[in-house]
């Protein structure tokens, strides 16, 4: 069965489900996205792969996975997503150890999380793009700047950039990445137009 490859696009607010956010994959030569629902906290550990400014005091369990993998040598060359069941994706790692590969299932938002942070790249199959896989218009689609695209971004034009720098210290010490990726977002686009 051949696999098609994906890219991460950017992570949506979901309008439908409260709490929850929308993790739109892009199918890498085509033009189908797969959109996969996902958590806060899953959301929040994928903007901290995706955002290599923001460094968070903790690692996050992907973060200590990782970690705990380069010890034991331990690679993952790949993620898959296998199957849509029910509404819900399921994936698996294709791991790697002294040239031995190993198969290991994982919830989806949790194998993109540790493609991201191994960067392994991600495929899936044709039935599940098949099945899941949706074409948006291009006209249509929010513009992509951040890897959150909030439904309404919170009003930052009276801070000043100092303001903003100590705001995002203060999300980052809360562990609110998804709002300290919107300050810096404000603070680069004050800095693209001057």
């Amino acid at each position: 069965m051949s696999l098609i490859e994906l890219r991460l696009n950017r992570i949506s607010y979901s309008q439908n489900q409260s709490g929850a956010y929308a993790m739109i994959l892009d199918e890498v030569k085509g033009n189908r996205k797969l959109p996969v629902v996902i958590g806060e906290f899953e959301a929040q550990s994928i903007a901290v792969a995706l955002e290599k400014e923001i460094k968070p005091h903790r690692p996050f369990t992907h973060d200590l996975f990782k970690n705990f993998a380069f010890r034991f040598d331990i690679i993952i060359k790949r993620v898959i997503i296998t199957k849509l069941v029910d509404g819900v994706f399921y994936s698996s790692l294709i791991c790697e150890r002294d040239k031995i590969e190993e198969i290991i299932d994982s919830r989806t938002s949790d194998a993109i999380s540790l493609a991201l942070r191994f960067q392994a790249p991600i495929y899936t199959h044709e039935h599940v793009l098949e099945s899941a896989g949706v074409i948006l218009d291009q006209d249509n689609l929010p513009q992509k700047g951040n890897v959150f695209d909030e439904i309404s971004e919170p009003d930052y034009q009276d801070l000043s950039i100092q303001e903003l720098e100590k705001a995002i210290q203060k999300a980052v010490k809360n562990e609110d990445y998804e709002r300290a990726a919107q300050l810096r977002d404000e603070i680069s686009k004050r800095n693209n137009n001057t």
